[in-house]
């Protein structure tokens, strides 16, 4: 019996109130669907999501489901940039995972779709998924269309800081900033919101080829559509998220986000969500993956082309056709079928002509978008897990953004205790070629752990300094981000670890080929390896921590849960 028929005997008030709230009698006995989305006003990848929705119930209706819909509304990382609503992003994921939880939890379903866009959203619903393990399919809201000479959002970060500097008008910067968002749909870059979208479909719980589908093109209707149908099937087939999200699909994704350059926040997303399941990911796993696959798509921040483009090129399949002889094709994914099953029906029924044509229209190659296997953009993926004396545990490094003159490379030590000072300094220049602006106190535990777009923007956006200063932090970088950044630094700063002991002059050494991050010497001077140690345990003897901004309310609540980034941060 369906889990919702069995729980009408013994809620006996169930039936009551379905029927106050609209039902019919006939509908009370049909499976009920519920279509969780982060509909809402606040930004353009949630506010398209109710159409997105309604196609759902049309094809839910179709095949004899009764669909409610839920929402849970999310924020924009865009709108929460530059002021202390970021520290707020991160721990957004934990409570719409938490609502949708108590949802699911309150009123028995059997089964659901979802549909988000973007940064917290997408990895919170594969949370909520997991955790809630009921036959699932989730549907990416899709991407925005670029502006006007292929202008994409993450742009406006360097205008902002070109503006600043007087190097812009504000004519010229308004210009920009009202054009940078021409439609609904997630950023159009290879940011943490279109990364996610990708993961979703790479770890067989969204159609394929739904990915990066641009979101006012029809397309996408189409697949939510056949989403609701879908969704009935898999409730026959009792085909649970833990029977699709396995070991081997954490696996293919993380390929899949080697190839893509991927934001470097995956690295929080994904073993959240494979924690949810009983499923260790460690950082490790995703340094080993992005050694041994090829970085292949053309896409920005790291590479050249809008995100619509990617879908155009053939999407997540033409990824996974590239990398093919590397992934686990047997995984079972929400179509019923295998990856390898999927991979050869979208061979034979048009999809690749259809997503091809938009590319022939605009008279350029799909080979430009995504490179062959062969001959790839760079030899190995995005992403680098560092370890050192002032990382022990781990810190991430994307190294498709990092100019190669910076890949290994001593520093002299600028640290900062929020990213507001450290911002400050470099428009002010106070910060000079050869720094390594340190940001500190900015992990899960100190300040919610916000991303440091605008410093990075700052850096990248100025010739003296882009080339030749790092920034490191225990904080996050945006997906859009660019250039020397390392971070995710654990223990963070609060937690007492070394990131928080590094005094100006230190001595830092980046070695990304090596994996490695270290401070090797003080007030400019290079120090033995056991010379460091010793003077890292006197300042820890002395150290101690600065107030922090008080903390209320959820994100009190995060600061005292939350585990070290390197686990995934969330809530435990």
């Amino acid at each position: 019996m369906l889990r919702s028929q069995n729980m009408r005997n013994v809620a006996a008030e169930m039936d009551s109130l379905k029927i106050g709230a609209g039902w019919s009698i006939d509908d009370l006995s049909k499976p009920q669907i519920m279509v969780q989305s982060t509909w809402g006003e606040s930004h353009p990848g949630s506010v398209h999501l109710g159409k997105l929705v309604e196609k759902v119930r049309v094809g839910v209706e179709e095949e004899g489901g009764k669909p409610a819909q839920y929402t849970v509304t999310d924020i924009c990382d865009g709108i929460a940039q530059g002021h202390d609503g970021m520290n707020y992003s991160l721990v957004s994921r934990e409570i719409i995972a938490n609502a949708i939880e108590i949802q699911m939890k309150a009123t028995p379903f059997d089964g659901a779709v979802f549909t988000s866009s973007c940064d917290k959203a997408v990895p919170a619903h594969l949370l909520a998924i997991a955790r809630n393990n009921i036959p699932s399919i989730f549907i990416p809201g899709g991407v925005m269309y670029e502006g006007p000479n292929n202008l994409t959002l993450e742009q406006i970060g360097t205008y902002h800081a070109q503006f600043l500097r007087n190097e812009i008008s504000l004519e010229e910067y308004n210009n920009y900033k009202q054009s940078a968002c021409p439609s609904c749909g997630a950023c159009q870059f290879m940011g943490t919101a279109s990364t996610m979208q990708i993961m979703a479909e790479a770890l067989g719980m969204a159609l394929p080829g739904s990915a990066l589908v641009p979101a006012e093109d029809s397309n996408l209707w189409e697949m939510a559509k056949e989403a609701g149908n879908q969704i009935l099937k898999l409730i026959k087939l009792n085909l649970t998220p833990e029977k699709i999200m396995t070991q081997k699909a954490f696996e293919n994704a993380i390929m899949v986000h080697a190839a893509i350059a991927g934001s470097t926040n995956t690295l929080l997303h994904l073993p959240a969500i494979a924690h949810e399941l009983g499923i260790s990911i460690e950082a490790e796993l995703f340094d080993e993956i992005h050694r041994k696959i090829p970085y292949i798509s053309n896409i920005r921040p790291s590479g050249k082309y809008p995100a619509e483009y990617f879908w155009y090129a053939g999407g997540t399949p033409i990824i996974m056709e590239r990398i093919k002889k590397h992934l686990n094709l047997d995984v079972i994914t929400v179509t019923g079928r295998t990856l390898g099953d999927n991979l050869e029906e979208l061979q034979k029924n048009g999809y690749y002509e259809k997503c091809n044509k938009y590319l022939d229209e605009k008279g350029i190659s799909k080979n430009h978008i995504i490179t062959d296997y062969d001959t790839p953009i760079q030899k190995q993926g995005a992403v680098a897990v560092l370890k050192g004396n002032l990382a022990p545990e781990g810190a991430v490094a994307k190294h498709s953004a990092i100019p190669k003159e910076m890949l290994q490379v001593t520093c002299v030590a600028r640290p900062f205790n929020c990213e507001e000072e450290a911002y400050k300094s470099v428009i002010e220049k106070r910060i000079k070629p050869g720094d390594a602006v340190i940001i500190r106190y900015e992990g899960p535990k100190g300040s919610g752990m916000p991303e440091m777009f605008y410093t990075t923007e700052a850096i990248v956006s100025d010739p003296e300094l882009a080339n030749s200063v790092a920034l490191i932090t225990d904080g996050r970088y945006s997906g859009a981000t660019r250039g020397p950044a390392i971070g995710h630094v654990c223990p963070e700063a609060t937690e007492g670890g070394p990131i928080a002991l590094v005094e100006e002059g230190d001595l830092i050494r980046i070695d990304i080929p090596n994996r490695t991050l270290d401070i090797i010497g003080v007030n400019g001077v290079n120090k033995t390896p056991r010379e460091i140690e010793k003077i890292l345990e006197e300042r820890k003897s002395k150290l101690v921590i600065p107030k922090l901004k008080d903390k209320s309310g959820v994100l009190k609540i995060y600061s005292k849960l939350a585990v070290s980034a390197m686990k995934g941060a969330y809530m435990e």
